[in-house]
């Protein structure tokens, strides 16, 4: 969707913009550096805590999960859903990565359908997710923080797990050049 300026011409409106960049962040550059990062870790350190008040990788994963489908998938797109939010935390072991991230995938592609179908409009929308009235614009939001800040944490894990395996930039000249983008892969594969 476009709106015209005040000097005529026509310009994305911002609603669409942050949809935009939402699916992309969503789907290609946070999807490449978090299956780039589990699968430099070595299978022993999936579900390795640095101690009780932490979480694993295999945690994290699973609460991005159900943070997804949860927000988006249900809370935005309206389809059914539970989910145990508590379990996500306290679970000691799980499936392996390839699972994992297979879920992780699903959950992705899910939620960027949900969000292909939304207008600048529905931004504006109100929804009722895990007990916030927050509108549409702010559960998308949400996602994508949230999503960035257990990636980062992920991230820290696997470079601490397998020094050396994990280089999204190239700081050659001073400028941090994109490397992660050679790594994108299309949704589900």
């Amino acid at each position: 969707m476009t709106a015209v300026n005040h000097m005529g011409s026509s310009a994305p409106d911002l609603g669409s913009c942050l949809l935009e960049r939402s699916r992309y962040y969503l789907a290609t550059e946070y999807r490449t550096k978090l299956r780039c990062a589990v699968e430099a870790l070595p299978p022993d350190a999936l579900w390795w805590r640095p101690n009780e008040l932490s979480n694993s990788v295999g945690n994290l994963l699973l609460h991005l999960v159900g943070n997804i489908r949860q927000w988006i998938v249900s809370g935005v797109g309206g389809a059914p859903g539970s989910r145990n939010r508590a379990e996500e935390f306290a679970t000691r072991e799980g499936p392996p990565a390839l699972e994992l991230l297979a879920e992780i995938e699903r959950a992705l592609t899910e939620a960027d359908q949900v969000m292909s179908a939304l207008t600048a409009a529905n931004l504006l929308e109100r929804r009722v997710i895990q007990g916030r009235d927050v509108a549409v614009f702010e559960a998308v939001l949400h996602v994508v923080e949230h999503f960035s800040l257990h990636l980062g944490q992920i991230i820290l894990l696997a470079k601490l797990h397998a020094p050396g395996a994990v280089q999204f930039y190239e700081d050659a000249g001073g400028l941090a050049r994109p490397l992660w983008r050679s790594m994108v892969r299309p949704m589900g594969r």
